[in-house]
């Protein structure tokens, strides 16, 4: 009886999304070209999975984050053996890094199909978590810093910067929110403009649940305030990339904490990885990190303190 029930169709292709960390569309692929699972559908045609499924495929997801392939990972699953493939961790990288170049190489000629094409590519082998944070955060790092040292032109930056924003901001919206969360406003630091690295930020919050009120480049202070004012946040995170304003966004930073004595600022991106030795002791406790571990240790230790 347990195991009818396991098999009833009762989640439908978003909440599936959601639950596994993929997207539609790579589950539809994977379904496609390997055929390890079969979604029930229902009287309108619409795919419906079942508890076996949603387990066969976090299974599947947690393998491919482990450094295998999709279809490594599904032959495991076919023979029901966690130990026959060993994962090939120096091809994977090099396909990882292989995508980063290839992504820029179609930024840098101007083609959005090219760019388009293979980033289609690294979500139908990769989770979303390691496509953003492992080839696109490192990839928007890298366009940044050949602008600043004039190795791309601003054409360039700009082109990369809409198809990205455009590519992030239709899966950010998916993700629903967890009342009981706590409210977070995400905003770049003053004078900054290079709003990416904080979109993928803004992301992974949605991911955990948290509703993220994005306002993107750089805002005037008094308007910060106002906002602040309105949606009572638990948090405000600010990104800071270019390095001339990193002192404006540190002062921002205890202005607003000075103002709001229940608001907790986090700080992010290439500005703020380059503080002095004493800057970074002096905002330790602002500084969200560099990987996804160490901002779940920061988000999970600032919402649960008492």
């Amino acid at each position: 009886m347990q195991n009818d029930l396991n098999n009833q169709g009762k989640y439908n292709m978003k909440a599936v999304s959601t639950m596994v960390g993929i997207l539609p569309g790579t589950i539809r692929a994977w379904e496609r070209r390997y055929q390890m699972i079969a979604p029930i559908r229902n009287e309108a045609g619409h795919r419906l999975y079942s508890d076996n499924h949603v387990r066969k495929l976090k299974w599947l997801v947690q393998k491919v984050s482990d450094g295998f392939t999709i279809s490594q990972a599904v032959s495991l699953l076919e023979q029901e053996s966690q130990d026959v493939i060993q994962p090939l961790a120096p091809q994977l990288e090099n396909r990882v890094t292989q995508l980063q170049q290839s992504i820029l190489e179609a930024f840098l000629r101007f083609d959005e199909r090219s760019a388009q094409t293979y980033m289609d590519e690294a979500f139908t082998i990769y989770t979303m978590d390691k496509v953003f944070i492992d080839i696109l955060a490192p990839l928007l790092v890298q366009v940044g810093r050949l602008w600043e040292e004039g190795k791309i032109t601003t054409a360039h930056e700009h082109f990369a910067t809409a198809i990205l924003r455009s590519r992030i901001g239709a899966v950010m919206h998916a993700y629903p929110h967890n009342g009981i969360l706590p409210k977070v406003i995400a905003v770049c630091g003053p004078g900054e403009w290079h709003e990416l690295g904080l979109l993928i930020f803004t992301l992974y919050m949605r991911r955990k649940g948290y509703e993220v009120i994005y306002l993107g480049s750089s805002i005037k202070e008094n308007d910060i305030d106002v906002v602040i004012q309105t949606v009572n946040p638990r948090f405000l995170f600010m990104s800071c990339t270019m390095v001339s304003n990193l002192h404006p966004t540190l002062d921002l930073t205890k202005s607003l904490e000075k103002t709001f004595s229940n608001l907790i600022v986090g700080l992010g991106g290439f500005g703020i990885d380059s503080m002095s030795t004493e800057e970074k002791e002096n905002y330790q406790q602002n500084m969200i990190g560099t990987s996804m571990d160490e901002w779940d240790k920061w988000v999970e230790e600032k919402t649960y303190a008492n």
